[in-house]
Parts: C-alpha cells; structure tokens; sequence
C-alpha cells in the first residue's frame, strides 16, 4: 500500500471555471505542475477528488466529464504526470446549500475512502490538499493529513477540529514542499507503473 496526495481539481489543480467540462479551458494553477513532479518523484500516488454537481444540476452529462478527465489525463501526461485516478461526486448538495445528499460529495470523505479501495493506498500516510475547508474536512474524515490552498476561495470559515488544515500554502509547489518537509514516504518509486486509471461509478 502507497500514500497518495489527493488532489482537489478546481481552484487547486487548475484554474475554477465553473462547471467547465470543455477541455481546451484547463488552465493549471500556478507552479502545479512543478508540485505534482516532486510528489510523483518521491513516490506519491496522485489523484484528483472533486464535486461535480453540475451532473445532478443537467448542466453536463457523464460523457462530458469523461471528456474532460481525459483531457486533463493527457494534459498532465505532456508534462510527465501519471493520474492514479479521477473520482467525482455528481451529486447536488442539499437545498439549503451545505447539507449532504450522499456519502461521496465532500466534506464526506466518500471519494477518498473507495479511491483507497481500488488503488490500495494508505490513507494514514496520504494527504488532501484543497483551496476551501471542505476539503480539508473530507481528508481528515478519511484519515489523511491536509494541506489548505489559502488563496481566496474560501468563504464561510466555519471552524470546527476536522476543518483545521495542517498547512496552508499558496500554490502546490508550495503543498509538496511542506508535504516532502513532513515526511519522506517509504513507497513504490516514480518508475513504478500505475494501475490503469479509474473513476468511480457515478
């Protein structure tokens, strides 16, 4: 079993365009890509978690997100980053905004408790890295130390144990160099070849 980062995709991976599903609009977050090849290169499985309720919304369909998860795969893939997997969430959240329709929209930690099923990590020894408390919330439901994006998208700063990030950085760069500082991983190499690349049954 390997440590992953799982990664948030918009707002933390690549820039937030709401409810985007048009590949040609990824933009990278600033030094990202640099961020995810020192991970990779000290044996970090990567992974992206996302909410994606423009699903339940019928805003896009499934085929328009695969569309752009194999977008994102190839774009990442020019720059040497292998993605372990691309697990979302296609459900809405309750009508008053916050409250949960399911056991996979984050702030629950669904997404990352069955990505850790079918790539056996080890969530003791992963991280959730996000730009709002959500994500932090969902990493440390699922086991996982947690790194915040404080870069502006968060709002609401509702506290709470569970919405208290380990560190906050201001680009990933910055993420992975706190995430390597906290611990060298005794993983699987960056040669190792990664299962085939999976998204969760929406």
């Amino acid at each position: 079993m390997r440590p992953a980062v799982f990664l948030d995709k918009d707002g933390t991976l690549v820039e937030d365009v709401p409810y985007n599903v048009d590949p040609a609009l990824l933009v990278f977050t600033r030094d990202a890509v640099e961020g995810l090849r020192r991970l990779q290169a000290a044996g970090f499985a990567l992974l992206v978690v996302t909410n994606q309720p423009g699903i339940a919304l019928g805003l896009f369909d499934h085929e328009a997100l695969d569309r752009l998860r194999e977008g994102l795969v190839g774009r990442l893939a020019e720059h040497g980053v292998r993605l372990y997997g691309f697990h979302a969430c296609p459900h809405a959240p309750g009508a008053d905004g916050r409250s949960l329709t399911c056991a996979c929209r984050k702030p629950a930690p669904g997404l990352l408790l069955q990505a850790a099923r079918i790539h056996r990590l080890d969530l003791r020894r992963s991280w959730m890295v996000g730009d709002i408390l959500h994500d932090v919330e969902a990493g440390r439901r699922a086991g996982c130390r947690t790194v915040l994006l404080d870069v502006g998208h968060e709002t609401e700063w509702l506290p709470g144990p569970l919405r208290t990030p380990h560190h906050r950085c201001s680009t990933l760069l910055e993420a992975a160099e706190a995430i390597l500082g906290a611990e060298a991983p005794a993983a699987a190499g960056p040669t190792d070849a990664p299962p085939a690349l999976a998204a969760l049954p929406l």
